[in-house]
């Protein structure tokens, strides 16, 4: 969504309408994506297990939520 609006000269009420989210949800990401990249859109409600603590299925989920977000993998 993020990349639609960037991609879209940062057309907020026209992504909001294509994704069925609000103008503020898109404002508030956008702005959270510029600031921080794609590590800023990462959900950070409750606790975070270090990746020591991880199984490896953890650790895979983890990865491939980071991948499709279109960041890169380096350990949570």
């Amino acid at each position: 969504m993020v990349q639609y609006c960037i991609q879209h000269e940062n057309k907020y009420v026209e992504t909001a309408e294509k994704y069925q989210v609000s103008y503020q949800q898109v404002y508030t990401w956008l702005k959270k994506y510029e600031a921080d990249g794609v590590k800023g859109l990462l959900d950070r409600r409750g606790r975070t297990k270090p990746e020591d603590e991880m199984s490896e299925l953890e650790k895979l989920s983890a990865e491939n939520r980071l991948l499709k977000a279109g960041g890169s993998y380096h350990g949570i």
